[in-house]
């Protein structure tokens, strides 16, 4: 189910460039409203009202309604540095070939056509879903800082976080994904006026100077000595960060500084959600780090997947809290298959539909046999096409409601 009026590319064309003709400046927009849906801030642990149309905590609660995002229309990012500093050697000449075009359209229809199976199964395991709006990501736009083309609005996960009855949109780093956002306004307009709060994070101006232009990137060896001395192709000359940094576990919300995410962008999360909620930094052993679910994936109340080639650095704090640290399986997608923005591990980017259910890709059956093991059941699902896009289940969606009360899980 969609929300919001289609408009067709030409008309969203012109009213494009009438957007980026103006100072860009974001306005946070959290309303407090008179509605049922609104906490009051000396009962801040109450459970949020039934009607609210949003209200998640975790990655497991039972889910109600979900965003899941589309291929339509998905353009291959400009090759600008980090673009280059979030993708593997091997497809350079990829984006430097097709870089503002669409992606081959002979898969994008493949993964289209997954992604609406996908749809379809959610729907009949009872949730609600909706959908950004199709947008003609190939426009050119230019601001006072720099010119790009748009990219997709296939990955909620990046830019959508929900916090209890909030949806906070993330400001991204990638100039590509500077726009991105209008996709999901009309979807976000209706929740904000059924009473959800809306928060807009600082918008970056992402000009050069939030880059390192020298970043230097020459083969794997360099992402792992450069990851491990802190040094990212993002600065601090301004807060950025994707959504798909963050990973929640009711209190508790962990976060890694990335390729896309800086430690401003960090600050600014944390002292937005305090003192409420408490936002842990954690860090990998990752070449390439850029959104934390295919690295750490909280399945459950004390369960955790720990990607086994990129140990976290604070795994401690999961097992002296008691939790289980779970090493999924090595993932099965051949390497011929194109992952132009990910690595193989999408495996693990699985989506809980509540403790003892779970989405995942039908190809991977060694990671369904460990979910089975752990008395889970798997739904399984092909989006093998849709991978290659950059996500998995996890990335293709954002949970806007799940049933279930605000809890701290590690203390």
């Amino acid at each position: 189910m969609e929300l919001g009026t289609r408009f067709p590319p030409c008309k969203l064309g012109r009213s494009f460039s009438g957007w980026v003709q103006r100072t860009f400046q974001s306005t946070q927009a959290a309303a407090a409203s008179q509605n049922s849906c609104a906490v009051d801030d000396n009962k801040a642990t109450a459970p949020v009202p039934e009607d609210c149309p949003v209200c998640s905590y975790n990655e497991w609660d039972p889910l109600e309604e979900v965003i899941v995002g589309r291929a339509e229309n998905a353009c291959v990012p400009p090759f600008s540095v980090e673009v280059k500093a979030n993708t593997y050697e091997k497809n350079w000449g990829f984006y430097q070939q097709f870089g503002g075009q669409s992606f081959p359209r002979d898969h994008l229809k493949k993964a289209i056509t997954e992604i609406e199976e996908m749809c379809n199964i959610l729907k009949m395991e009872g949730v609600i879903v909706k959908r950004p709006e199709p947008i003609d990501w190939s426009f050119k736009y230019k601001t006072p800082d720099f010119e790009s083309t748009g990219m997709y609005a296939a990955m909620p996960r990046d830019i959508l976080l929900v916090v209890g009855n909030e949806i906070i949109e993330a400001p991204m780093a990638w100039r590509a994904r500077f726009f991105e956002y209008r996709a999901y306004r009309p979807v976000i307009k209706d929740y904000f006026h059924r009473g959800a709060k809306w928060t807009t994070a600082p918008k970056p101006t992402m000009a050069d100077e939030l880059y390192d232009q020298d970043y230097p990137i020459r083969s794997v060896q360099d992402r792992h000595k450069l990851a491990a001395q802190g040094k990212f192709v993002t600065t601090e000359f301004e807060p950025c960060f994707d959504a798909a940094d963050f990973i929640r576990a009711g209190r508790d919300i962990f976060v890694q500084r990335s390729q896309v995410t800086n430690i401003s962008g960090i600050e600014w999360m944390r002292r937005h959600l305090a003192p409420e909620y408490r936002v842990h930094t954690l860090s990998f052993k990752d070449p390439n780090p850029m959104h934390i679910d295919a690295t750490l994936n909280i399945i459950g109340p004390g369960l955790v997947l720990s990607n086994p080639d990129r140990p976290c650095h604070q795994i401690e704090f999961f097992k002296k809290a008691g939790w289980t640290v779970i090493h999924p399986p090595l993932p099965l997608i051949p390497d011929d298959h194109p992952l132009w923005m990910s690595s193989k591990w999408l495996s693990m980017n699985v989506l809980m539909l509540d403790e003892k259910r779970v989405m995942v890709d039908v190809n991977e059956t060694p990671i369904q046999k460990m979910f089975e093991n752990l008395g889970i059941s798997t739904i399984k699902v092909n989006i093998r096409h849709a991978n290659s896009l950059g996500g998995g289940f996890h990335c293709w969606t954002c949970d806007i409601r799940r049933r279930g009360t605000l809890q701290s899980y590690l203390d």
